[in-house]
This record gives C-alpha cells, sequence and structure tokens, in this order.
C-alpha cells in the first residue's frame, strides 16, 4: 500500500516538474527574439551609453559635494533654520 502512495506521489511530481519545464519553454522568448531584444537596449547604443555615463558621473559629484557640506541644503543656502 505505502509502494503504491510512493509511485503515484513521484509520478505527480515528476509531471508537476514536465508542466512547468513545458510551461517555461513556451513563455521564454527565442533566440531571434532575444537578439532583437539585445539589439534594442539603451546599452547597446555607444552614444546613449556615453550620456548615461556622463549623467552618472555628474549625479556622483553633486552627491560627494553635498557629502562634504555642513551646509543642509533641504533648507536652501544661508536660510533661516525653520
Amino acid at each position: 500500500m505505502s509502494s503504491m502512495r510512493t509511485i503515484l506521489t513521484s509520478t505527480a511530481m515528476i509531471a508537476v516538474l514536465g508542466v512547468g519545464y513545458g510551461m517555461w519553454s513556451v513563455i521564454s522568448p527565442g533566440e531571434e527574439r532575444r537578439r532583437e531584444m539585445m539589439k534594442n537596449l539603451p546599452e547597446s547604443n555607444p552614444m546613449r551609453m556615453q550620456e548615461t555615463r556622463q549623467r552618472n558621473a555628474m549625479v556622483m559629484q553633486v552627491l560627494k559635494e553635498a557629502a562634504e557640506t555642513d551646509d543642509n541644503l533641504a533648507r536652501g543656502y544661508g536660510g533661516p533654520a525653520k
């Protein structure tokens, strides 16, 4: 009796794994679709990538300057504390 239960349980687990793999293979994009998606990413365009690097560098510079100052930038420069 317990061996029959073990066989049924094992068969059910294998069936669930098979269905999961089948659904994953249907949903995942094919190789051509994956290449097309990679071509359209912003990182694939050298000009956009350079703009992103410059923007990141400017943001990091602003954060560095803000970290080095004792002023509370949220209140404005030289304004009284409210």
